[in-house]
């Protein structure tokens, strides 16, 4: 793999940092941008077409290349922008409909998902049904044109927000589990739908619960045959799970952990061997997970997803931002102990607010990272198998 960068790609690295200085002031790149800032880079994501960038171009998307989907991303990250708008829309069911949806579903739900005016949820998980996804029980009865939703989901990340559903339900319980799931869309505005919210050990709303009572789904949003949601399902996941090693965002914390350390009054952690040698391992752990991402990006064809490499992504990134969360713990030492809740003001008496604000709120949340998207016991199962052969 060549890792020294062409001439044409150096001139694109340029021109993505100056799209990217517009909206940062320098010297702010490690605070949280504000509504404000995200609305104006949101429009103009959508104003330069870069809102789906690993899309395909007959998509919407922008063709970039491997190379040019990493410089991008790395220079959102070091901005503390996200590098795409729309959230779940754009990141998994937008790659899905390319792949599996038909014409119709394309030029129904594409160009809102790119626009960023349709807010999407995912209904996987259950109550018993988590690392076991293919034990989900929620059914979906065929009655005509349309299907007939019972059921509960359960860790819907924003389902409170959200105007659409991809759902797996199930229509068949002979044969094997995973040959009796189907892959809905789901109209999250339907009477028989109720979101019942799930406060977050570290104090906001985010996850929820999802009761489905009698739901009617036509036969026009339904993705892909009866019994080939697991198929789907598994691409979506390989999507999902490539998102979830957080490069970017990690390089950007390391820089942010160590600039913090450096402007700390008192106790200096970089004094401490231990600490400085769990900083340096995170280090060097960082810089091979970017390397495994772009071999992954650059093996994988334009619009598919990534195979196995992406349980080795998530694995690792997982890691890695857990361990960065405990050394910003550990670094704010009694400062990170008062943190503020959902809508309250962060406190006042803090040395570095601009680095600690939500740092117990980072590392409490991270603790999440182990399940979500598939358990760190899942990926290593799927390693197991598909790479070792066990």
């Amino acid at each position: 793999m060549q890792l020294s960068l062409s001439t044409e790609e150096v001139l694109f690295r340029a021109n993505v940092q100056a799209f990217v200085a517009r909206f940062r002031a320098p010297g702010e790149s490690s605070a949280t941008p504000d509504a404000a800032l995200l609305e104006a880079w949101k429009a103009a994501l959508i104003g330069a077409g870069w809102q789906a960038y690993k899309w395909p171009r007959s998509n919407g998307g922008t063709g970039w290349t491997a190379v040019q989907k990493y410089l991008w991303e790395r220079a959102c990250g070091e901005a503390a922008l996200p590098p795409d708008i729309g959230g779940m829309g754009i990141h998994m069911i937008g790659p899905i409909l390319c792949g599996f949806g038909t014409a119709d579903q394309q030029a129904r739900y594409l160009p809102s998902i790119l626009d960023g005016s349709l807010a999407w949820c995912q209904g996987y998980s259950e109550p018993g049904a988590g690392s076991d996804l293919a034990s989900l029980k929620t059914s979906a009865v065929r009655e005509g044109d349309h299907y007939r939703i019972n059921g509960q989901k359960i860790w819907t990340s924003d389902a409170h927000k959200a105007d659409r559903m991809f759902c797996l339900t199930r229509t068949s319980s002979s044969g094997k589990k995973q040959a009796g799931i189907t892959f809905l869309l789901i109209d999250m505005r339907d009477p028989g739908i109720s979101v019942t919210p799930i406060i977050g050990i570290d104090g906001r709303h985010s996850l929820n619960g999802v009761t489905l009572d009698d739901v009617i789904v036509p036969m026009h949003d339904r993705i892909g045959e009866d019994g080939q949601g697991w198929t789907v399902a598994k691409g979506l996941l390989t999507h999902e799970r490539t998102g979830l090693a957080f490069v970017a965002e990690s390089r950007r914390k390391l820089r942010v952990l160590r600039e913090a350390i450096v402007s700390r009054q008192g106790h200096a952690p970089l004094d401490d061997p231990s600490f400085t040698r769990k900083l340096s391992v995170i280090d060097v752990e960082l810089s091979a997970l970017e390397t495994t991402e772009l071999r992954t990006l650059a093996e994988t064809a334009e619009g598919q997803a990534p195979g196995v490499q992406s349980s080795l992504l998530k694995l690792k990134g997982t890691w890695i931002v857990q361990r960065m969360t405990e050394l910003l713990v550990e670094a704010s030492g009694w400062l990170g102990l008062p943190y503020p809740m959902e809508d309250q003001e962060p406190p006042t008496d803090r040395i570095a607010p601009a680095w600690c604000q939500d740092e117990m709120q980072q590392y409490l949340i991270a603790r999440s990272a182990s399940i979500a998207g598939g358990s760190d016991e899942v990926q290593r199962n799927i390693i197991a198998e598909q790479v070792l052969g066990l």
